[in-house]
């Protein structure tokens, strides 16, 4: 199966896919990650890294591997295209968008969080409000991170995906 992030920075989406990965023995594929590298050895990168993590994921899924994709997932064609790739390697693909209800926190997480990234700069409380990103469209799971620690949200989401998403 591919399970794809999405949500603004800030919100704790790496923390809980890198920890969902770890847990279920997943590929993990992180879109900061790919983009920082690609950033450090060519300009400009458009849309490179979400399409070298599309490949990766598909590579993997046809392997018969899980992949969790974390990434902002800001538009839907980056959407469209997650699940594109799911159908063409014949798997299912959960959309999980993870958001931060309460706006204080979350500038606050926006704020005093450090990179784990080399060279990544992280976006600034400004770009994050200012970000385009689109409302979702269709059915998907949401995580609040507000009043949760990543353990517990890991954990209602595990449960989500073991009962068939019911």
């Amino acid at each position: 199966m591919l399970i794809v992030f999405g949500g603004l920075p800030g919100v704790g989406k790496s923390e809980i896919a890198r920890e969902l990965a770890r847990q279920i023995g997943a590929t993990y594929l992180r879109i900061d990650s790919i983009e920082q590298t690609l950033r450090d050895f060519a300009q400009p990168m458009n849309d490179a890294g979400y399409r070298a993590a599309y490949a990766m994921a598909e590579d993997n899924l046809k392997l018969g591997r899980a992949v969790v994709a974390d990434c902002v997932n800001p538009l839907q064609i980056t959407r469209d295209a997650w699940l594109d790739v799911a159908a063409r390697a014949g798997v299912r693909a959960i959309e999980v968008e993870v958001l931060c209800s309460d706006a204080d926190e979350h500038r606050r997480r926006v704020e005093h969080r450090v990179s784990d990234v080399p060279g990544l700069r992280l976006p600034t409380w400004h770009d994050v409000i200012s970000r385009e990103y689109h409302p979702w469209t269709r059915e998907h799971i949401v995580l609040d991170t507000a009043n949760q620690t990543p353990q517990q949200v890991v954990h209602s989401l595990r449960n989500h995906l073991e009962s068939g998403g019911k």
